[in-house]
């Protein structure tokens, strides 16, 4: 029987962070740690965790997502998504240990109309997608040979704030809301990626490093994804469709944020549920 890893997940308050928690029980080979347990943008801090808890995989769920705050903060964004990366990528490297990093669909400008690829030249849009790109860069310019970027979108769950629970606060209230239709991508059910990064984790080699991308199959709308919650939930809420314009953001949104996830499903030999399934889950395990 092939040895548990240990495996060191950063960012562990966050929705993904709480996702693999559930999913790991009471494992004792995953650590996680939050910002009270691990502040990872202090080198020394995070060197001593290392030093002392010698994980073997570390599964970083830790950054900045405020994506319209970050046009504000961008040294802020930077600096947890791009130089904190690069410090962690060269921690791993010093301990010989693999990094799992989570990124996103906003690398991307949203132009193309069919899914992204991860061959894909990005081109972000937003300080949010720039920072986050830069974490990447520098994980792949890091000389670590066994890493996982693994590019997601649209992710929502139980836990942490996320447009499904968005949704569900706003149906308490009112009776009647306006949600962005034309833009397309695929909800992701926070679960569902845990679940494939433990699979990663546990296969992730020298030979097939590199960058991924994970969503639920499928594509929809925000409008769409809002009606298939209020539908599934029973709560009678007029749903209007409206324009990008007519609903204004500090940063500007990718029009289609569909990911290609072909790499990940036959390299890894993932089965990936559909956006539907996956919020069936959620509204089961809620």
């Amino acid at each position: 029987m092939q040895k548990l890893q240990k495996i060191l997940v950063t960012g562990a308050s966050g929705q993904l962070g709480q996702s693999l928690q559930k999913l790991a029980g009471k494992r004792t080979s995953v650590i996680f740690a939050g910002k009270k347990e691990l502040d990872i943008t202090d080198t020394k801090a995070v060197a001593s965790f290392f030093n002392q808890h010698q994980p073997q995989i570390v599964i970083n769920t830790a950054a900045y997502t405020q994506v319209d705050a970050a046009e504000s903060n961008a040294e802020l964004a930077f600096l947890m998504n791009a130089e904190t990366v690069k410090k962690l990528a060269e921690t791993c490297k010093i301990f010989g240990c693999k990094l799992m990093h989570i990124s996103t669909d906003y690398v991307f400008d949203g132009s193309l109309k069919i899914a992204y690829k991860e061959t894909d030249i990005p081109n972000p849009i937003t300080i949010y997608g720039k920072s986050k790109l830069a974490g990447e860069r520098y994980i792949e310019q890091s000389a670590l040979e066994e890493f996982a970027i693994v590019r997601t979108s649209w992710l929502y769950s139980n836990f942490g704030h996320n447009f499904y629970k968005t949704m569900l606060h706003l149906a308490k209230s009112k009776n009647e809301i306006s949600v962005v239709d034309d833009q397309q991508g695929c909800p992701t059910y926070a679960l569902d990626l845990a679940k494939a990064l433990l699979q990663i984790a546990a296969k992730l080699t020298k030979e097939n490093s590199g960058v991924y991308h994970y969503c639920n199959t499928g594509i929809t709308t925000w409008h769409g994804f809002a009606k298939a919650i209020f539908e599934a939930k029973q709560l009678l809420v007029n749903i209007h469709p409206i324009v990008t314009s007519s609903f204004p953001t500090a940063a500007k949104r990718p029009a289609f944020s569909v990911l290609d996830t072909q790499k990940v499903q036959k390299t890894f030999h993932l089965a990936i549920p559909s956006w539907e399934e996956g919020l069936s889950k959620c509204i089961l395990e809620g």
